[in-house]
């Protein structure tokens, strides 16, 4: 049978299982929630521009707060950096697809469903509040179902995102190609794979968490209320078990993007590769020992807070291991500032200042002053803003050509960078002193003269900076399908894998499965004189796996089945809608198993002449 394409470009995104279309539904998704996340931001800080200020009411600041916070690290961060997963770690390691391609799918209408279930609550009757961490002496006094939209959205996203995990752990360590040994494997590989091993433990224990409080909402329960017996410091702890690897698996990917993008615009190879292996594996092990760092003030006592320092002040070695390799590697090379290498070396900047403010609330006793203060919303955004975003612009900007076969506009890439770095530090690097001269976080509004109008209007000038910069991104994305420039397989001779293939690649990958013959397999078929990659087996007729419709309607299910469970006490049908629901997602899943779906093959001739 040969190779079938679909007309329909709906219909073909709908039932794809390609996880190179799945990268871009990821990654437009994932686009849409940083914007409406950044939105949320913006609106935060016009409210807080001027003292007493009643553009937000407080109820609806708190809103934007909790949103904002949870959009952009469940809903905007965490599938940007699964689409280049998606988009890559295939074609770095010599696989035709990741090893489950119906889950693949799966897994990315589960998590849009869930976003979109989280973010339906602005239609209904209000949006959580209680903050991005709900803490659940204040998610128990919510009086709309906005803690059940959290509870309930976050836990049908967070399926998703485990069953990602779980396959890309799968195909890593199922699926490379002959040659291509663990000590072989990209950095990006290899972060990918220890984010995935972070969320297969982190992410159950969020999900018990979730469900505890969604029966404590739903069911009258008692796992953290006080009056009836339980424990609301428990919720902290479940939450940063999980919260704290949540940092690092986004980290992490950050990290290997980096560990590609700095290579190959420095013209050599990375400096301290199995150094570097080593670091990322020990930033993963380490971040799960260091969440009570964020509940020093909770009376956990001084040997468990000097536990819980010792381990955070740790965790600092083997980050800065990968700080001076990066400036190693960019040492005595042959720098190209490409809009993806600015924002490479801006981050070593950005995040550096993070890490530093990170060893400084990692002191216990220093905490107790830094503790609820604007002091620590700098330092957390220096990590995740200095650290991830501007990974996934470097990423975008570096991945793009092989994504899409076209290039994005380099001048507006620079334009962009300039202007959101700028606005970044002007919106953040003020907020440090804000906390030291005693501003409190999660404030609606703030008197005069209390020393804070100044800071708190740089950081404001700041935030349309970085609105401005987003813009044009967009402006550059946009300009990129209408008349996109197209590029060869490989525009900026690099060093990895995916760069042999054409751009973008087809949809079985590789004609010949590669033979790797060692680090920065691409590089060393350039340096030998070759144009493509050594084969490891003749050209054949190639398994592929049938497209389904099936993971977009067991996700569809549980969307209606967890919309109507949270009005089963306000309306009749909400139990029936649950059951509606879950009847459309078993049935799927038994239509599923019973189904003889053997794939199809695409055909040597068509191969060849391909």
């Amino acid at each position: 049978m040969t190779t079938r394409y679909k007309s329909n470009v709906i219909l073909d995104y709908l039932t794809t299982v390609d996880h190179k279309k799945i990268a871009h539904l990821y990654l437009f998704s994932g686009l849409f929630f940083f914007l409406l996340a950044g939105l949320e931001a913006l609106l935060i800080r016009i409210q807080l521009m001027v003292p007493q200020n009643d553009f937000v009411s407080a109820g609806f600041y708190n809103q934007l707060l909790t949103m904002h916070g949870t959009t952009m690290l469940f809903l905007a961060a965490t599938p940007i950096l699964f689409a280049f997963m998606n988009a890559i770690v295939p074609l770095q390691i010599g696989a035709r697809d990741v090893a489950f391609p119906f889950l693949n799918s799966l897994g990315f209408w589960l998590f849009l469903f869930g976003g979109l279930l989280l973010n339906l609550s602005w239609f209904l009757g209000g949006a959580p509040d209680a903050g991005w961490t709900s803490y659940t002496t204040l998610a128990m006094e919510n009086p709309n179902h906005g803690t059940e939209f959290y509870t309930i959205g976050l836990q049908i996203s967070g399926i998703g995102t485990l069953i990602s995990a779980i396959n890309f752990m799968t195909t890593i360590i199922n699926m490379r190609a002959p040659g291509m040994t663990y000590m072989r494997m990209p950095l990006f590989t290899w972060s990918t794979f220890v984010s995935s091993a972070l969320i297969l433990f982190a992410f159950p224990v969020l999900t018990i968490a979730l469900l505890f409080l969604t029966f404590e909402r739903l069911f009258g329960t008692a796992f953290f209320n006080i009056s009836l017996g339980g424990n609301s410091v428990v919720w902290e702890h479940l939450f940063w078990i999980f919260g704290h690897p949540e940092v690092y698996l986004l980290m992490l990917p950050a990290f290997g993007i980096f560990s590609e993008v700095i290579p190959a615009f420095s013209s050599k190879r990375l400096f301290g590769y199995t150094s570097m292996v080593f670091a990322t594996v020990l930033i993963g092990f380490v971040g799960f020992m260091v969440w009570a760092h964020h509940m020093f003030t909770t009376g956990l006592g001084p040997i468990a807070n000097s536990i819980f320092a010792l381990s955070t002040m740790l965790i600092a070695v083997p980050t800065g291991i990968k700080i001076f390799n990066w400036l190693f590697t960019m040492w005595g090379g042959n720098i190209r500032f490409t809009a993806a290498m600015l924002w490479a070396v801006a981050f070593i900047v950005s995040f550096t200042i993070g890490g530093v403010t990170g060893v400084m609330v990692a002191v216990a006793p220093a905490d107790y002053q830094f503790h609820d203060s604007y002091f620590v919303v700098a330092h957390f955004h220096y990590v995740l803003v200095g650290g991830v975003a501007f990974a996934v612009f470097s990423a975008l900007h570096f991945w793009w050509p092989k994504m899409f076969g076209t290039m994005l506009n380099e001048t507006l890439g620079k334009i962009a960078f300039w202007l959101f770095f700028i606005g970044f530090h002007l919106t953040f690097f003020i907020q440090h002193f804000l906390g030291m001269w005693g501003m409190p976080r999660r404030i609606f509004t703030y008197l005069p003269n209390q020393g804070y109008e100044l800071g708190n209007l740089i950081s404001t000038v700041g935030a349309i900076f970085m609105t401005a910069g987003t813009i044009i991104i967009l402006i550059m994305i946009v300009l990129a399908f209408a008349k996109g420039e197209k590029v060869s397989n490989d525009p900026w001779d690099a060093r990895a894998m995916e760069w042999a293939l054409p751009s973008p690649p087809p949809e079985y990958n590789f004609k010949q499965t590669p033979l790797v013959k060692g680090l920065d397999p691409w590089w060393i078929e350039k340096q030998e004189g070759r144009k493509e990659l050594t084969p490891a087996e003749p050209i054949q007729d190639i398994h592929m796996p049938n497209s389904s419709i099936l993971p977009f309607f067991m996700s569809l299910g549980l969307f209606i089945a967890g919309l109507s469970i949270i009005y089963k006490n306000d309306m009749p049908l909400g139990i029936i809608g649950f059951i509606v629901g879950m009847i459309i997602t078993l049935l799927t899943m038994f239509v599923r198993s019973i189904k003889d779906d053997h794939g199809y093959h695409i055909e040597k001739s068509d191969i060849e002449n391909s």
